[in-house]
């Protein structure tokens, strides 16, 4: 019997910010180099047990800056799955703007909420805590995405 394989593995949206620590050189500061080994230690034990999916926004950001970091990057993000734009995505993150979850000026962090809460991912992986792993405005960024019908992955 023929039929549409289904993973059944938990749907997992990687951030940019993700894949710049898998890639870097070993920095000198302290937490970014403890960024950088739980990324590598996460991706070499633990991304199978995921799909992995980016965004437009991911890529635009990993091919940002220095020609051999970004190759590097593009490496990384070849082999994910990439979520498409869709109306719905416009809207929220527009009202994820207007509620002053995020500043005008990080429409990007905005938008990354916005897609994977909008295409059901299971979980939002990132290493940005000032904008998308904020506690303080996780509860005013879960009351827009629900009263949108949506559930906020887990950041």
């Amino acid at each position: 019997m023929y039929g549409i394989l289904i993973s059944m593995k938990p749907k997992l949206y990687l951030e940019s910010t993700i894949i710049s620590d898998l890639i870097s050189r070993p920095s000198r500061d302290l937490i970014t180099a403890a960024h950088q080994l739980i990324t590598q230690v996460w991706w070499e034990e633990h991304r199978h047990k995921f799909d992995i999916y980016i965004s437009q926004y991911v890529l635009q950001e990993v091919s940002a800056g220095d020609a051999e970091a970004v190759q590097r990057r593009l490496q990384v993000v070849k082999v994910l799955l990439l979520l498409h734009m869709s109306d719905h995505v416009q809207v929220l993150a527009s009202v994820l703007i207007d509620g002053k979850s995020f500043p005008a000026q990080e429409i990007r962090d905005a938008f990354h909420i916005a897609i994977a809460t909008v295409q059901g991912m299971d979980f939002l992986l990132t290493w940005n805590m000032k904008h998308l792993a904020n506690a303080i405005m996780r509860n005013t960024i879960t009351a827009i995405c629900q009263s949108h019908a949506y559930a906020l992955p887990v950041i």
